[in-house]
């Protein structure tokens, strides 16, 4: 089978033929890859900024794919199911944080391309538990940005509560789905890019966002809550500058720049700040039905299985409107 491989931090994918995949273990299923989204979280372990990579690794967490073979003991899906599968990839089941419902804490967790191989290849092997049908109304391509990208701005969404007036700073894969949540529920959308980026405010007054300017500058009026998505830690004192009494500030990435100081009258009248870390399967199950029913419409550019590193390099310099996706 083909494969990207990242041999080492900071160094390009190389292509490369494996043997085929190995059997599927005790609950695990051999899936054919169609579509693998390419997700910022990839950037930051192939740039090194995640530091506890298996290397050799097979990068990749937004995988949509055919069961094609299942190990011993799998019950719930079998040869021909297509399914997703996302970052959160393996827990123990039995910690305190899985038994309370928070397996997305789970301190023996295993991530989908990062302690796992994942989707930049013809083939992976995953955990049935860490599987998710995929409603058929969206195509592969389609569906590979909602298992990360979507996963992660809907428990954002979820954890900002009942925001009627919703900023989003960073307008990428993310943002781009969250908006059409948001605007499913009732709320309207502040929509913050890079100060310049007018393509990307076009973007999001074209999802329905009611404003979009510059991260820079304040939105026409206080918002109820913010989301974070772009890396930015700068972004978390100017979302409070413009965050309304009470009002929650979400950082949404596994990984962000230093919070630079700010002053105490910005955080002060119950704000809130919090962060998002990984996701749930019951995010999941919740999400892959709301986007359904929306229904959700991903923007997306796909590119061949080898062109990995062009689009890791289009995604680091802000120039993929949408998600990108490698297609086997």
């Amino acid at each position: 089978m083909r494969a990207m491989i990242l041999a080492k931090p900071q160094a390009a994918l190389r292509l490369e033929e494996r043997p085929n995949p190995p059997r599927p273990g005790p609950h695990e299923v051999l899936i054919r890859v169609h579509a693998c989204g390419v997700c910022r979280t990839d950037l930051h372990i192939v740039d090194g900024e995640l530091t506890s990579p298996k290397l050799p690794l097979v990068p990749g967490h937004e995988i949509v794919g055919i069961v094609t073979e299942t190990g011993p003991g799998v019950e719930q899906l079998h040869p021909g199911d297509r399914v997703g599968v996302p970052w959160l990839g393996w827990t123990c089941g039995a910690c305190e944080y899985c038994r309370s419902g928070r397996e997305n804490l789970c301190a023996s967790a295993r991530f989908t391309g990062y302690q796992i191989d994942g989707g930049f290849a013809d083939y992976t092997v995953a955990h049935e538990r860490f599987c998710f049908p995929i409603p058929s109304r969206f195509s592969d391509v389609e569906a590979a940005p909602l298992l990360c990208a979507g996963l992660i701005g809907y428990r954002a969404l979820r954890l900002a509560g009942d925001a009627g007036k919703l900023g989003l700073y960073g307008f990428g894969a993310a943002a781009h789905i969250a908006i059409q949540v948001a605007r499913h529920r009732g709320q309207q959308v502040f929509a913050f890019t890079k100060p310049g980026d007018t393509a990307g405010q076009d973007f999001a007054r074209g999802l329905g966002a009611v404003w979009a300017g510059g991260s820079d500058g304040l939105p026409p009026e206080p918002l109820d809550a913010a989301l974070i998505f772009a890396p930015v830690g700068a972004l978390v004192p100017a979302a409070l500058r413009a965050t309304g009494k009470g009002g929650t500030v979400v950082c949404a990435g596994i990984h962000m720049s230093d919070i630079p100081s700010f002053p105490y009258r910005i955080l002060w009248e119950e704000r809130m700040v919090r962060s998002v870390a990984n996701l749930t399967r019951r995010d999941g199950e919740e999400f892959l039905a709301i986007a359904q029913a929306v229904p959700v419409h991903t923007t997306t550019t796909a590119f061949p299985l080898a062109e990995a590193n062009d689009a890791l390099a289009r995604l680091r310099e802000g120039r993929i409107e949408g998600a990108a996706v490698l297609v086997p």
